[in-house]
């Protein structure tokens, strides 16, 4: 929180009082009793019930660049020249004061406190022109990854970072999140927010220019009397697509990673750079439309199991092709090649919307965009990867929603088939209706919604 005292030098966390560390453990308490009811409707703020909820990152864009561009917060203390170790240490006792003055007029500090984030007020090439970028080049079809994905709908896939920035920066009148507030002086912060769009920079810029761009975004943030004062710990970075940031992402493995998944198999990240107790894992921003209640029930889901997607994938991603061998033609299973554009997507969303179960295996990393897609679509995901770490696993029971198969059972002969018509109708009724309730913590939208993934994330960064 924001009276964690740093030393300049070695980054080490140093409480002052043995009765305040006493008093502090007291309250953690109390905080997790907070954070488990803090759902309630009284927590959030009524909003105008004539303001549109976007659920597109595409239309979303687009009102946010065309309204007028936020000018510089008046009071904000965001640092744009290098700082010295002095600094940092001014900025600690700064905090430290700023929290034991809270202790001390405020009774049931932390516990009933939201958590406070200060934003960065970053240059826009860091953020706006990227964000331009994105939208200018949009309707270009011709740029493709190396394994002919469209680099724009990956994008789209990845888009965490703009809903969380999106929201933290709105005026606070329009957000409905009253847990999480945003502050403009680091001494008041529990945590700090990078507003760098890592993604579009490494998918949209030449590769020499991305990498410039990189180096000059991580000396901007290591220049920060708040990056000086922890060395990064409570800092947030967004870097959901593997391969964003990684020339130079070493140098912040102490910050607090936002993640797609844990993957160590496809040589992604670095042994030390990623794990639990440091980072939070998001979901990916589906690929199709949320069925709602009155979609799921007109579904008529006549067919046992769907799957469609690339059917060859190189590293983890390998047991899919073997699964499609084993699967491929079967009665009451479709397995089709994933393609670009609307089409694919209509296809896919049409496939998971008349399936009962979704087949959601290791692709190149863990994780996919297809397991979302399956839980918004009400279809009961079959998880087949062994090293998947799962969004909100701290909040979320995901044993109500999916069902989970080793990679040696699914490959055996007639197994998975066979354990799915195993599944009794009654558990597959009482899945369905848990899917329909729990759909909502997996759409990113704006404003951000209650219980949605942006919500969230924030609870999971202080449990």
């Amino acid at each position: 929180m924001a009276g964690r005292h740093y030393s300049a030098a070695s980054g080490t966390f140093k409480p002052r009082s043995p009765v305040l560390l006493f008093l502090l453990a007291f309250l953690a308490l109390t905080l997790l009793f907070y954070i488990f009811s803090s759902s309630s409707p009284s927590r959030y703020s009524s909003r105008n019930p004539n303001s549109e909820i976007d659920y597109s990152f595409v239309a979303s864009l687009e009102k946010f660049l065309t309204k007028s561009p936020l000018s510089p917060t008046a009071g904000d203390d965001t640092v744009s020249g290098t700082t010295s170790v002095e600094d940092a240490k001014n900025l600690d006792e700064s905090a430290w004061k700023n929290e034991n003055q809270r202790l001390y007029d405020e009774p049931f500090y932390p516990a009933f406190s939201p958590l406070k984030v200060y934003v960065y007020e970053m240059p826009s090439k860091f953020t706006y022109d990227l964000l331009w970028l994105f939208h200018n080049t949009y309707r270009e079809t011709s740029n493709l990854t190396s394994n002919g994905s469209p680099v724009h709908r990956l994008i789209e896939q990845h888009s965490i970072d703009y809903w969380l920035w999106a929201d933290l920066i709105a005026a606070e009148s329009e957000r409905l999140l009253k847990n999480v507030v945003r502050v403009h002086k680091q001494e008041e912060a529990d945590l700090f927010y990078i507003p760098f769009f890592t993604t579009i920079s490494f998918f949209l810029m030449e590769k020499q220019q991305c990498k410039a761009l990189y180096r000059e975004a991580l000396k901007w943030v290591m220049d920060q009397p708040a990056w000086n004062r922890s060395e990064g710990r409570d800092h947030i970075l967004p870097v959901h697509h593997p391969w964003s940031f990684k020339s130079v992402r070493k140098f912040m493995k102490k910050a607090i990673w936002l993640l797609p998944d844990m993957d160590s198999t496809g040589n992604w990240y670095k042994p030390g750079q990623v794990y639990l107790e440091k980072d939070l894992i998001l979901p990916y921003v589906a690929n199709v439309d949320l069925c709602d209640a009155k979609c799921l029930s007109a579904s008529k889901r006549s067919m046992l199991l769907f799957f469609r997607g690339r059917l060859k994938r190189n590293a983890g991603g390998k047991i899919r092709s073997k699964l499609v061998e084993e699967l491929h033609g079967t009665d009451g299973v479709l397995i089709e090649e994933g393609t670009a554009g609307e089409g694919g997507k209509a296809a896919a969303q049409s496939g998971m919307r008349k399936s009962i179960f979704c087949l959601s295996p290791a692709g190149d990393t863990p994780s996919s965009a297809r397991l979302f897609d399956a839980i918004v679509s009400g279809c009961i995901p079959i998880i087949v990867s062994d090293e998947l770490e799962l969004p909100f696993e701290g909040i979320l029971d995901y044993r109500k929603i999916a069902l989970f198969v080793s990679s040696s059972d699914a490959l055996q002969p007639g197994w998975l088939l066979s354990f799915l018509k195993s599944v009794s109708a009654a558990q597959i009724k009482d899945m369905q209706v848990n899917l329909a309730k729990y759909a909502r913590h997996f759409v990113y939208s704006h404003p951000a919604q209650p219980l949605g993934p942006e919500d969230l994330v924030w609870r999971m960064a202080i449990i």
